[in-house]
């Protein structure tokens, strides 16, 4: 790995001798590990939001022009996510991963570029882009034959160009969404949703216990890219803060849980983990 820059060695420093002493440490990501990919981030360094906060599962399956609108922009903005390739961050964790000392991965991300990086034990918390469930059936399918299903639907939406928005999603304001049409299940007719967690939606219970086990049975949380102003990431914070674990925060800007943290890093992740990790 190359070395750090001057201005980040010693925040480098600093994480190595904090991780030094952890045998387990329990790793969550979050969107801002991806913006080295292209992926934009939702939230400022405050925090706040930087566009419409996303839509909710209520109004997706509750509102057709909603879901139409919805499926039109991600026809435009999958590709993206597709094609994005894993940055220094998503490397140096799955580097890390062979050295034994994450007990597990648990991102907030549905990109799956740590697993295209490399890393094995990964628990997607809110799900991933890349897989498509019926909400009647409950069958699961992959999001690029849905993306051949779209393209054969509605030709006249093809080779649109927009601005890139998080998690798969493109800006394509002042467009008429009443005429873009989306697939129903292959199998049932039911309703299509991404494989991801949405807004209103509670995190699968199995999945959310797989986590807090793992965390349970780790000696600290590192926390990367991630304000963790979404609860169901900041609930892992607070329980390793009841537990007693030792937490670090490698994010630009504030967080949730600066208060819960022994050490808080403010540079850019990869940079900071690469020569941290070395």
């Amino acid at each position: 790995m190359s070395a750090a820059p001057n201005s980040v060695a010693p925040s480098a420093e600093r994480l190595r001798e904090w991780l030094a002493p952890r045998e387990r440490v329990f790793v969550l990501t979050g969107a801002g590990c991806s913006t080295g990919s292209g992926i934009p981030d939702y939230r400022d360094a405050d925090g706040q939001w930087k566009r419409t906060p996303p839509v909710t599962y209520q109004v997706f399956t509750g509102d057709p022009l909603t879901n139409a609108r919805y499926w039109a922009r991600s026809f435009i903005g999958w590709p993206r996510i597709a094609q994005a390739q894993p940055n220094a961050v998503h490397r140096a964790l799955a580097l890390w991963e062979t050295q034994g000392r994450q007990s597990v991965l648990l991102t907030q991300n549905v990109d799956g570029l740590h697993q295209r990086a490399g890393s094995r034990s990964v628990i997607d918390l809110h799900g991933r882009l890349d897989g498509v469930v019926c909400l009647g059936c409950g069958v699961p399918s992959q999001r690029a034959a849905l993306q051949e299903r779209l393209a054969d639907l509605n030709p006249e939406w093809a080779g649109l160009d927009a601005a890139t928005a998080p998690d798969g999603d493109a800006d394509l304001e002042g467009r008429d969404f009443r005429s873009f049409r989306v697939p129903p299940c292959a199998h049932c007719g039911g309703m299509l949703k991404p494989d991801v967690v949405f807004f209103g939606e509670n995190v699968p219970r199995e999945r959310s216990r797989r986590a807090t086990e793992a965390l349970q049975a780790s000696d600290a949380l590192l926390v990367i890219g991630s304000s963790l102003m979404v609860y169901s990431g900041f609930r892992f914070a607070r329980m390793a803060n009841e537990a007693g674990l030792p937490i670090a925060i490698l994010n630009r800007g504030r967080t949730r849980a600066d208060d819960l943290a022994g050490l808080k890093i403010e540079e850019d992740a990869g940079t900071v983990l690469e020569a941290a990790l070395a």
